[in-house]
C-alpha cells in the first residue's frame, strides 16, 4: 500500500533565476538551495506559478528541476516537489517520468487552464493519467482556480481522486474556500496531505490543523512565518495575528509594485538575484526599486527576513 508521507513546515515555491538576457541561470540554484534550507524550509515547489513554469519550455523545465535534483542528491534536505504541468497530459507524463528517474520527492499537476475540465470526474481522469505513469511517486494536485479557471470543488475531486490514483498524496490549495479546504483536510480521518497556498491567511489555515504551506514569501521571509506558527502553537494568539498582519503588509507591496515580479525585488534584498521575470510579466524599473526598498524598510520587517 502506498504511504503517504506528508509535508510540516514552510514549502517555498522558488522564482526560476534568469540571465540579463532572460535565460535559465541554474549556476545560482545550488546558493539559492542552501540559502533555503538554512532558513528552515522544508522543500520547495518548482516550476509552479512563482516559478514561472507556463513561460518556461519543456526543456527548460526539465533544466531547471533537474538541477535542484543536484541538490537533493548531494546530501540536501528540501525536498522537491516539481510541477509537471497542466495543459497537455503527453507533456506531464514525460516530465513525470524524468521527475521519477531524478529522484525527486513529488509531482503536482494543476488543472487544464485551456481547456477546461468541468466535473471532478474529468479533472480526476487527467490527474490520474499522468500520476499512473509514476506509480511509486507522491502526486498532488495544484489548486488555483483565480489562475486556471478549474472551480471543481475539491472535495468533489478528492473523492473521486482517492478511488482511481493510489499514489496520490493531497492538494496544493491556493483558495480562499475555507469550507472546502476543511472538508477535504479531514477527508478519510485526515489520511490526504492539505499544503495551504495563502500566505497572507497562514493562521486561519493553522486553526483548522493545517501544517503544511506552500508560498512564494517564504523564500525571503520564512523566520516570519515560523514565528507566526510558533506563537500559534504557544496559545500567543495576539503575537500570531499581530505577525500576520506584518505579512499582510509586506504582500500588499507585490500588488504596490507591479504584482509577482516584485517578489524577485524581494529576494535580491535578501540576496539572491533571480534576474527579471519574463514577459507578459512586468518588472519594476530602476526607479520603482528604489522607492520599494524604501517602503519595505517602513516595514519593519527586517529582523523577519531569511538570512543568508
Amino acid at each position: 500500500m502506498f504511504t503517504i508521507n506528508k509535508f510540516e513546515g514552510l514549502i517555498a515555491a522558488p522564482f526560476t533565476p534568469m540571465d540579463s538576457k532572460g535565460n535559465l541561470n541554474t549556476i545560482i540554484i545550488p546558493e539559492y538551495y542552501n540559502f533555503l534550507e538554512k532558513n528552515g524550509i522544508a522543500g520547495v515547489f518548482i516550476n509552479g506559478t512563482t516559478g514561472e513554469g507556463p513561460s518556461l519550455t519543456q526543456k527548460e523545465k526539465q533544466l531547471n528541476a533537474e538541477t535542484w535534483a543536484e541538490c537533493l542528491k548531494a546530501g540536501g534536505k528540501v525536498k522537491v516537489i516539481n510541477l509537471v504541468g497542466g495543459t497537455s497530459y503527453s507533456e506531464c507524463i514525460e516530465n513525470a517520468l524524468i521527475s521519477y528517474e531524478m529522484g525527486l520527492s513529488a509531482i503536482a499537476v494543476i488543472g487544464p487552464y485551456f481547456f477546461r475540465p468541468e466535473d471532478p470526474d474529468t479533472l480526476a481522469e487527467f490527474v490520474a493519467r499522468v500520476g499512473e505513469a509514476v506509480k511509486e511517486l507522491p502526486v498532488y494536485y495544484y489548486h488555483f482556480p483565480a489562475l486556471t479557471g478549474v472551480k471543481i470543488p475539491m472535495i468533489s475531486f478528492l473523492e473521486k481522486i482517492s478511488a482511481i490514483l493510489p499514489n496520490f498524496a493531497g492538494i496544493k490549495f491556493t483558495h480562499e474556500d475555507l469550507m472546502d479546504f476543511s472538508s477535504c483536510l479531514n477527508y478519510k480521518n485526515r489520511k490526504y496531505d492539505l499544503l495551504w497556498g495563502r500566505d497572507e491567511c497562514m493562521l486561519a489555515a493553522l486553526a483548522y490543523g493545517c501544517r503544511g504551506f506552500v508560498g512564494s514569501t517564504y523564500n525571503y521571509a520564512a523566520p516570519l512565518y515560523y514565528k507566526i506558527i510558533e506563537s500559534f502553537n504557544n496559545g500567543d494568539l495576539d503575537t500570531a495575528r499581530e505577525l500576520q498582519q506584518k505579512s499582510v503588509e509586506m504582500i500588499k507591496l507585490l500588488n504596490k509594485y507591479g504584482g509577482i515580479a516584485t517578489g524577485k525585488a524581494y529576494m535580491k534584498i535578501a540576496g539572491i538575484d533571480c534576474g527579471l521575470f519574463r514577459l507578459p510579466v512586468k518588472n519594476m524599473t530602476g526607479d520603482m526599486f528604489e522607492n520599494f526598498v524604501r517602503d519595505v524598510n517602513l516595514l519593519g520587517i527586517n529582523d523577519f527576513f531569511s538570512k543568508k
